[in-house]
């Protein structure tokens, strides 16, 4: 896999029943088992290099990690045994890591394998960057976010929050101090708009400001929220990612009745894993492909009323291997919505 796991050793072990040597070989290089064990796009990395798959079905390499990880956070709550750091002697470099998400949290853990002090600065209040406002609770457990990031405090991981590297510290500030060397893991930053009409009327959201608020600001606990957010009956999604299919659920959990995801290419061509738009389909979204938006429309309190779209046919392959959309002179049609 992407990370060089000793993936036939650590099913060896599974398949023997000596799970403490299964994770043991998996935290040779992954910090985040219990994470990447159910958000990781497996189908398009270890499970497509597995032998198996080329006769039918590959090994479950994805649920296996999860299970090694989970079976390892059950023990230790019923062991309760005292983890020792192993902290770095004062005299060794030290390294700043900019930003508390999966490739933050990973990079620091591998300093400190090798033998160095860390400080995580994160921006936030709370660490775990896109694991934690941006990935649903039914899709990463909170509880089990936070027991992976206790794990990589306990291999003497410093993690300093409210920290924004640019405001509060500058990188200068960091390698001037006591610092040899800075990771920058700073997330995507910015959310990706489509510059069409209406992009600004109440009601249109990007999927970070609506997963943030919904994940991290907990916007559906009436009344201890600090900005509820409204999203009426029927709901748009665009795009055909995980992120939309994250959007599309946390939808229909806030309350929507018709949840609908608007993707430019057939089904073949969505990003999102596999198994995230099977979920989708059996929660109910449903899809509107070889599609695109060309307009948000209004009502006259400037709220989103619907969006105006356009049907596309697939042409020739472009510079990603997919097929290019090409729109259909004259087929537009309307869909009533009250939150994109």
């Amino acid at each position: 896999g992407p990370v060089e796991i000793d993936i036939p050793a650590f099913i060896k072990y599974i398949a023997q029943a000596n799970f403490q040597a299964a994770i043991e070989k998996i935290k040779e290089k992954n910090s985040l088992p219990a994470v990447c064990g159910r958000v990781c796009p497996q189908e398009t990395q270890c499970e497509i290099k597995c032998v198996r798959s080329k006769k039918g079905e590959s090994v479950a390499i994805g649920r296996l990690e999860r299970f090694a990880a989970d079976w390892e956070i059950r023990q230790k709550e019923n062991s309760e045994k005292k983890v020792t750091q192993n902290l770095a002697s004062s005299s060794v470099a030290q390294v700043a890591v900019v930003g508390s998400g999966p490739a933050g949290l990973t990079a620091a853990a591998d300093l400190v394998k090798l033998g160095y002090r860390v400080t995580i600065f994160e921006a936030l209040h709370s660490s775990g960057g896109v694991l934690r406002y941006g990935i649903p609770e039914f899709r990463l457990p909170k509880h089990i976010l936070e027991i992976e990031i206790r794990n990589i405090e306990k291999l003497g991981v410093k993690i300093c929050p409210n920290v924004l590297i640019g405001k509060t510290l500058i990188i200068e500030d960091l390698l001037k101090d006591e610092f040899s060397a800075v990771f920058v893991g700073i997330g995507a930053g910015l959310p990706h708009f489509l510059h069409i009409p209406g992009e600004n009327l109440d009601g249109v959201y990007s999927a970070s400001e609506f997963l943030t608020r919904v994940n991290l600001m907990k916007a559906y606990q009436f009344p201890s929220y600090d900005t509820p957010i409204k999203i009426g009956r029927k709901v748009g999604v665009i795009g055909g990612g995980n992120v939309a299919m994250d959007s599309a659920r946390v939808a229909l959990r806030l309350g929507a009745e018709q949840v609908y995801v608007i993707y430019r290419r057939s089904r073949k061509e969505m990003p999102a894993r596999e198994e995230e738009i099977k979920n989708a389909e059996e929660e109910g979204v449903k899809f509107h492909l070889l599609t695109i938006p060309v307009a948000f429309l209004g009502d006259e309190k400037k709220r989103l009323a619907g969006m105006r779209c356009l049907r596309m046919r697939l042409g020739e392959p472009d510079e990603s291997g997919r097929r290019r959309p090409i729109p259909i002179k004259g087929s537009e049609f309307n869909l009533d919505l009250e939150t994109v």
